[in-house]
């Protein structure tokens, strides 16, 4: 017998998490101090972002430099599959958590879509048989450079990248969960969606 074929949708920080991975993230794996006095110098791009001056991509760039630029990418490996190994589980929201699993046991395929490093999401992901469509970061001679390869996996691009994944006229159901602007191209592709879920 053949089944409906049915996805499911994830956005990922603020939706199946309750914190920002990039942040979380950073802190842990720069130190304190370091972030603190980065967050201070990078004030300025990121203001800029937020009221639409400097592009989400550019100013996200900004970041990744200041704090990863030249990074090994063996060692930025070993940091991302600590965090979510040891942080990632933590932030978790709980309903969120229960969704996932009772949309495994209907046999749904369940994908991440984020803005966020492909890098510390797909280490836990896998844990849980779980695809991810994310953002990618440029490696060069084994070192990152501070820039995405590509765009940066939010708005339209979400949906671009399901498109290069996913034939989407073969799925009987599409449900998306989400709780920015950016996730709203993925809720007209979806058949159901859910803005801001899991806050109980």
């Amino acid at each position: 017998m053949d089944f409906p074929k049915k996805v499911v949708l994830f956005d990922f920080d603020g939706t199946l998490t309750s914190k920002d991975t990039l942040f979380v993230f950073t802190r842990q794996t720069v130190g304190i101090f370091r972030f603190l006095t980065g967050m201070v110098i990078l004030f300025l791009p990121m203001a800029l972002q937020k009221t639409g001056l400097l592009s989400a991509h550019k100013a996200k760039e900004f970041f990744l430099s200041f704090f990863f630029k030249n990074q090994r990418l063996s060692v930025f490996t070993e940091s991302c599959d600590r965090f979510a190994k040891e942080v990632l589980p933590s932030i978790i929201r709980k309903g969120a958590l229960e969704a996932l699993r009772d949309y495994q046991n209907q046999s749904y395929r369940i994908i991440i879509v984020s803005a966020s490093a492909e890098n510390w999401i797909i280490p836990w992901a896998n844990t849980m048989g779980i695809e991810v469509i994310a953002s990618q970061l440029e490696i060069k001679e084994e070192l990152l450079t501070g820039r995405l390869a590509g765009e940066n996996c939010n708005g339209k691009e979400k949906v671009n990248r399901i498109r290069k994944l996913l034939n989407i006229s073969e799925y009987e159901e599409i449900v998306a969960y989400g709780d920015s602007a950016g996730d709203q191209p993925m809720f007209e592709l979806a058949h159901r969606h859910f803005y801001k879920p899991f806050r109980t």
